[in-house]
């Protein structure tokens, strides 16, 4: 299994951006999928963004364009950019990782096999 610890969350106002992290270890991952999901309170945990071990994104349409992805094979990271953030970007985020998603099409939660514990964003309109 991948560890995966989650940092860069917070409060911002809209309009703003923040860029989150995720350092796995246990490891190397490059041979992994990497993602970003998100839980606002009382929803399920959806697909933000990811990104495959030979580099394919995938964005869900809510963030295409203000939200990049990236990797790091060398340090073992993926972070996400978020620029632009909506008060209805609000909640709290999970990198994920699995060996097997392609990153062709966009997964549901229970694809993914391994998880962090979450950072909380928080956007102020």
């Amino acid at each position: 299994q991948v560890q995966l610890v989650e940092s860069g969350g917070g409060l911002v106002q809209a309009g703003h951006s923040l860029r989150l992290s995720c350092a796995a270890s246990g490891r190397a991952v490059s041979s992994w999928a990497l993602g970003w999901f998100r839980q606002a309170p009382g929803q399920e945990r959806v697909f933000v963004s990811g990104i495959s071990w030979n580099g394919n994104t995938n964005y869900a349409d809510s963030v295409k364009g203000r939200f990049t992805i990236s990797r790091d094979d060398a340090q073992n990271t993926v972070e996400l950019q978020m620029n632009s953030l909506k008060s209805e970007d609000t909640a709290v985020y999970y990198c994920a990782a699995d060996y097997g998603w392609s990153g062709n099409y966009v997964p549901d939660a229970h694809e993914f096999s391994s998880w962090g514990q979450g950072t909380q964003v928080t956007v102020s309109s």
